[in-house]
């Protein structure tokens, strides 16, 4: 299987850190948030992962370069300025991800559980998404899940992780250009064709300066 690490955005809310430096390469524990990602890919078995880029691309090849340094195989999926957004940033890289279901990962979130406990896309469905506890900051939440089969109106309803399990015909239909993810995923829940799980553990959306201070110190203490 490939993964697809989501790292193109500006990162407006980490500024002024991110004014000249892209947020997946903010260092938490003594490492940038993209080398943990690529590190459980691949403690999953993950051996291929495209990275989308955008906002300060160069240096995220500097780097990353081609993945040697991690036992991967990196491809970059690179985008116009201002980043097309998540759903059209998959449909960007989507020939260099293949016609088999890939695991999407944010960049900018930390999360313990193990990749290889992601549930298998069943035949008839476009995705799976992993499910969090709602932060303080989202109280929200995103979905619902019932009996494994993510919903849109159901109660309690949670957080999506950031990590997924996509079918490429999810995004193969869409107009190139900026696409969020939210809409393309209301309309495959609405048909009855997105699974999920929930994860209990460790959940961090590392989206401001204080919550990346928050996780270096949660890494360097363990």
């Amino acid at each position: 299987m490939h993964a697809m690490i989501l790292a193109a955005g500006r990162g407006e809310r980490m500024r002024p850190l991110t004014d000249h430096t892209p947020k997946p390469l903010l260092e938490a524990g003594g490492k940038p948030l993209i080398v943990h990602q690529i590190e459980r890919l691949r403690a999953a078995g993950i051996e291929r992962v495209v990275i989308n880029l955008a906002w300060h691309a160069d240096a995220m090849e500097v780097a990353l370069g081609d993945g040697s340094a991690f036992d991967v195989e990196i491809h970059y999926s690179r985008e116009p300025h201002g980043a097309l957004e998540t759903a059209g940033g998959i449909r960007h890289a989507l020939g260099l991800l293949g016609d088999r279901p890939f695991i999407a990962v944010n960049a900018d979130i930390y999360c313990d559980f193990p990749l290889t406990g992601l549930d298998a896309l069943a035949p008839d469905d476009w995705a799976h998404l992993l499910l969090v506890n709602n932060p303080a900051h989202h109280p929200e939440g995103d979905f619902a899940l019932e009996r494994g089969r993510v919903r849109l109106e159901s109660e309690p309803r949670r957080t999506y992780a950031g990590i997924g399990v996509f079918d490429p015909g999810l995004f193969a239909g869409l107009a190139p250009g900026v696409r969020a993810l939210r809409p393309v995923l209301e309309r495959a829940i609405a048909a009855g064709r997105v699974s999920g799980q929930c994860h209990e553990g460790m959940w961090l959306d590392v989206g401001t300066p204080d919550r990346l201070a928050e996780l270096d110190r949660l890494l360097r203490t363990a």
